[in-house]
């Protein structure tokens, strides 16, 4: 999806004119953000919650054993 928006951003950015250019580069920057955040922040923090529901979990099965 990032990518394809990429693409037709990309292309707006080359081929819309001087008018679109400032609006075009901030959507690119705001994509690359966008994918870096996706990749580099929010699967450590899915990771490192699913740990911690385990622990939790299993913390309750041996409280209540």
């Amino acid at each position: 999806t990032s990518g394809m928006t990429f693409l037709a951003v990309l292309s707006l950015y080359l081929f819309g004119g001087e008018v679109l250019n400032g609006f075009s580069f901030a959507l690119v920057i705001g994509i690359i953000i966008g994918c870096y955040s996706t990749l580099a922040i929010a699967s450590p923090v899915v990771l490192w919650w699913q740990t911690y529901q385990d622990r939790r979990n299993k913390a309750a099965k041996a409280a209540t054993a």
